[in-house]
């Protein structure tokens, strides 16, 4: 019972940040930017933090040998790469414009449904292991959820849905990660070694989105005190998941 009101309040929680998109209309453009950056920055160093300091020393330890785990890892990395090539999705933290544009508003809705189906899978199985992992996989993932959520509340809007309507398809969008963390929990009791197999793929998905995703719009800014912004905002965010281990 524990699990599961640690694994529905989590997922929860992440749905909900799907409102938090609402703020981009209080900044320009510009600010906007800026303030993505530092937050895209931040997710980079959790999403990194998470997969090296507590998910695959994890994986190894239950899996116990090397190419098992591997494996699961190179899987989970070509997991995304399958969403976003044959879903034509991708994580996106820009507003949408001309020279920075977005897929349509349906194919966005699709392909973000699916992410937080996954997204809410892994916080399932995540917190099956213990729940120090699950917390650590939640903060991650919120972390990148913030300024995800509010890049496609602003593809909503450009693509022609009222304020109103974007709130509530985004969060339509974002609650079907509740359904993938039910559905992890019910089948992770059952199939054996389930949950094992979840860490390092986990690990594997967070690889990628911070290092195929996150890291090339961070490129996009050049200059030196900016750049130097977001390596501390990188390295804040994997103190952030060292810290959390003095929990487990």
């Amino acid at each position: 019972m524990e699990i599961w009101l640690y694994t529905i309040g989590s997922v929860v929680l992440i749905s909900a940040i799907s409102f938090i998109g609402i703020i981009g209309l209080l900044f320009d453009r510009e600010r906007l930017n800026k303030i993505l950056l530092f937050l895209v920055s931040f997710a980079i160093g959790g999403l990194f933090g998470d997969a090296f300091i507590h998910l695959l020393p994890e994986s190894f330890e239950k899996l116990g040998t090397k190419l098992t785990t591997s494996l699961f890892i190179v899987f989970g990395i070509l997991l995304f790469f399958v969403l976003e090539k044959f879903i034509r999705w991708r994580h996106c933290h820009i507003p949408t414009s001309e020279e920075h544009p977005h897929p349509l508003v349906t194919m966005n809705l699709i392909g973000d449904g699916v992410h937080n189906f996954i997204d809410g899978m892994l916080i399932g199985a995540s917190y099956i292991v213990s729940i120090p992992i699950g917390i650590t996989t939640t903060i991650a993932i919120i972390l990148h959820e913030i300024p995800q959520e509010i890049g496609d509340f602003g593809v909503l809007v450009h693509g022609g849905l009222s304020i109103k309507k974007a709130l509530f398809f985004n969060f339509m969008s974002a609650s079907f990660a509740v359904l993938g963390a039910i559905i992890s929990l019910l089948i992770g009791s059952h199939i054996e070694g389930y949950t094992a197999a979840l860490l390092p793929i986990t690990a594997g998905c967070f690889l990628y989105i911070a290092g195929s995703d996150l890291i090339p719009e961070l490129h996009h800014e050049v200059r030196a005190s900016r750049s130097l912004w977001q390596l501390i905002s990188i390295m804040m965010g994997v103190g952030i998941m060292a810290l959390l281990t003095l929990v487990e």
